[in-house]
């Protein structure tokens, strides 16, 4: 089956790719040597109507399909890799929960500030002991009169500190497991509520990855989102536009490296050649270039699907997370070994989406748990 864009989809790529080379990519290098919020570039991406991309226009987004997300995300990541995951975090997990399952008096507080930049999103689940293992949180919630009382602690939770709401997953009754579960609303100011250690991480430095501390923190009871015990179901739900907003990060970190290691392989020159023109190298560029292509479209069929509502979504979304950030990963190894010396330097860009692409294997779920529920998806249904 052939997938082609139609020429509003073309026209949209063309400008987010313009975008990105002009107001994104300038400043990426800095931003990752410094470690800097690049809220320069945030500010960029709200002005583009890009922070509510996915969101209706009736709560100031723009009303785009999953698919003009993910090039738009592609273009982003392929530019800067930070602005990229702080994009995909805020849109997929930190704004989309209130559109889905926010009463209205949640999304007049809320939904159309996250979708026009003036406040930014996160989303809390992962604990210490509690990362693909979802029923193993700690964190708890008891009700108190008209308020929630949140216990525990959070970690690995990407725009913490940036932040203005977040959407955390306590437990109200640690028995139920999963099904105890329930999601909470809270704003960067709640008393009881604060921003524990920064994360030292490898790649994507400019955006900030703390722990959050919950210490008797006091959550009004009409923050809940969605009802009781519903936590891990909005959870789940949030987790195929998630996994292919990541397929689409990994596809751009990707192109970025593939683009580098070409360009430098057309100038750079040994034994009176050009390096492209040995087979070594000529044929590590022809592998990246056709890895990239197959990630492209099983990315965009994912997309797709989640747009028509397809039964095999979720599957696809799975497989697309899975392949697009295997693939960043081969490619930018490949592109580092095709720079040689210089790859495994700063002065060429291949080094840093080498230290980018490897975190999209983990979050999001790892790619060994993309692996499970493909597994168990075609074993169940064939």
């Amino acid at each position: 089956m052939r997938f082609e864009l139609t020429e509003e989809e073309k026209m949209m790529q063309k400008m987010f790719k313009e975008f990105a080379d002009q107001e994104i990519a300038p400043k990426a290098a800095e931003i990752d040597e410094k470690g800097e919020f690049p809220r320069e570039n945030i500010e960029k991406l709200a002005e583009n109507e890009m922070m509510g991309i996915v969101i209706p226009e009736e709560w100031g987004g723009s009303g785009a399909s999953s698919l003009i997300y993910v090039m738009a995300l592609e273009e982003i990541s392929r530019a800067c890799g930070t602005t990229g995951v702080i994009l995909s975090v805020h849109t997929s997990v930190g704004t989309l929960p209130i559109l889905y399952y926010g009463t209205e008096e949640q999304k007049n507080k809320y939904l159309t500030d996250l979708a026009q930049g003036k406040k930014l999103g996160a989303f809390a689940l992962t604990e210490p002991n509690a990362g693909s293992d979802a029923a193993g949180i700690k964190t708890t919630a008891v009700k108190d009169g008209d308020n929630y009382i949140l216990n525990g602690t959070k970690n690995f939770i990407t725009n913490a500190g940036e932040a203005d709401v977040y959407t955390v997953l306590a437990s109200i009754d640690r028995s139920k497991g999963v099904k105890g579960i329930t999601a909470f609303l809270v704003d960067k100011d709640t008393p009881g509520f604060s921003i524990g250690a920064e994360e030292k991480k490898m790649g994507l430095n400019g955006s900030k990855t703390c722990e959050l501390a919950f210490s008797d923190a006091k959550v009004p009871a009409e923050n809940m989102l969605g009802k009781e015990s519903e936590g891990f179901k909005i959870a789940m739900s949030l987790l195929d536009g998630g996994r292919i907003g990541i397929a689409a990060q990994g596809l751009g970190i990707a192109r970025a490296a593939y683009e580098a290691a070409l360009e430098y392989s057309k100038t750079r020159e040994q034994f009176g050649r050009s390096i492209s023109k040995f087979q070594a190298i000529s044929f590590k560029l022809a592998d990246m270039a056709t890895e990239i292509e197959a990630a492209k479209l099983l990315t965009y069929q994912a997309a797709k699907a989640r747009d028509e509502k397809d039964p095999k979504g979720g599957k696809l979304a799975s497989m697309a997370k899975q392949y697009a950030t295997d693939t960043a990963m081969k490619v930018t190894t490949e592109a580092i070994q095709i720079l040689g010396g210089y790859g495994y330097t700063r002065e060429y860009p291949v080094e840093r989406h080498f230290r980018d692409a490897k975190v999209t294997q983990i979050y999001e779920g790892t790619n060994q748990i993309q692996r499970l529920v493909i597994s168990r998806d075609i074993l169940e249904k064939g």
